[in-house]
C-alpha cells in the first residue's frame, strides 16, 4: 500500500503552521513533509510529530534568501560558507524530527558555468558524509524550467549521471512526478529505470499542480506501479489544493490511516 506524506507548506494552510500537523493527522496522514522548518524551534516540531504519531518524511536545507527569489546555495561558489552554516543548523532539526532524508536545493545558476557545477559537486561532497553519519540521505531534485526558469538542476538524466559519478550511497534522486512530466514526460518508464536511486517521490496534477486525481496523468495507475515495483518510501503530496484541503482529499480515502 502506498504511503503518503502531507506537504504542510502547501496543504492545510487554513491553519497556522504548527497546527497543520494536527490537521494532517486528523485527515489520516501518517507522515508529513514541508519546505523549511526554520521559523520554528526543533523541539516545537518534534512535539507535534510525537503528539500526532507522525513521521517526518522530508524537508529542505536552508535556501538562502527565499523571499528575494533565491532557491538554494549549493551551486553558488561565493556562498559556500553560508551553505556550511546552513547544514550545521539542519542537524538540530534532523536530530529533533528523526527525519531520514533532506533535500538540498541547488540554486539559480547555469549548468554551463563550470564554477557553478564545481560548487554544486563540492556541496554534495561536503554534506553527504556528514548526513551519512546520521543515517540521513541527501536528496537531489530536478525542477522544471516553467516554475523555476533559472534553476541549476533541471534535467533527470544529468542528475542520474551525477549521482552515479559521485558513488555516494546516501545521495539519492527525488522523483517529483509533476516536474518529471513537464521536463521530459515518460513518467512510468523513467521511474522503472531510475528506481534504484530514487529516495523520495512527490506528486501533483499536471499542468495545474493540484490534487493528484486527474489531468494529464493516471495517478491510481502510478500509485499502484510504485507499489508493485517495491518502492517503500513516502510519496509527498506537494500540491496546491483547489479549495479547502479537506474538500480535495477524495483521492486519498483508500490510503488514509485509520
Amino acid at each position: 500500500m502506498p504511503k503518503f506524506a502531507a506537504n504542510l507548506s502547501m496543504m492545510f494552510t487554513e491553519h497556522a503552521f504548527l497546527d497543520r500537523f494536527d490537521a494532517a493527522a486528523e485527515a489520516g496522514f501518517a507522515a508529513v513533509e514541508f519546505l523549511f522548518p526554520y521559523d520554528h524551534a526543533p523541539e516545537a516540531i518534534a512535539e507535534r510529530l510525537e503528539r500526532n504519531r507522525l513521521t517526518q518524511a522530508l524537508f529542505n536545507l536552508p535556501p538562502g534568501r527565499w523571499e528575494d527569489g533565491e532557491r538554494g546555495l549549493a551551486a553558488l561558489p561565493a556562498r559556500f560558507d553560508e551553505f556550511k552554516s546552513g547544514l550545521t543548523r539542519v542537524l538540530d532539526y534532523v536530530a529533533a524530527t528523526k527525519v531520514s532524508r533532506v533535500h538540498m536545493m541547488a540554486g539559480n545558476a547555469s549548468r554551463s558555468d563550470a564554477e557553478a557545477e564545481a560548487s554544486y559537486r563540492r556541496a554534495i561532497s561536503y554534506a553527504a558524509p556528514i548526513l551519512a553519519e546520521r543515517n540521513v540521505d541527501l536528496i537531489l531534485e530536478p525542477i522544471n524550467t516553467r516554475n523555476m526558469p533559472a534553476y541549476f538542476l533541471n534535467d533527470f538524466a544529468y542528475t542520474s549521471a551525477l549521482i552515479g559519478s559521485l558513488g555516494r550511497p546516501n545521495v539519492k534522486l527525488q522523483f517529483d512526478v509533476y516536474h518529471r512530466q513537464i521536463l521530459h514526460g515518460d513518467v512510468t518508464m523513467s521511474f522503472r529505470a531510475l528506481q534504484p536511486i530514487v529516495g523520495h517521490i512527490q506528486v501533483a496534477s499536471v499542468p495545474s499542480r493540484n490534487e493528484p486525481d486527474g489531468e494529464e496523468l493516471n495517478f491510481p495507475f502510478l500509485f499502484a506501479e510504485f507499489d508493485r515495483l517495491g518502492y517503500d518510501g513516502y510519496i509527498g503530496c506537494e500540491y496546491n489544493p483547489r479549495a479547502a484541503t479537506l474538500e480535495g482529499l477524495a483521492w486519498f480515502k483508500p490510503y488514509r490511516r485509520v
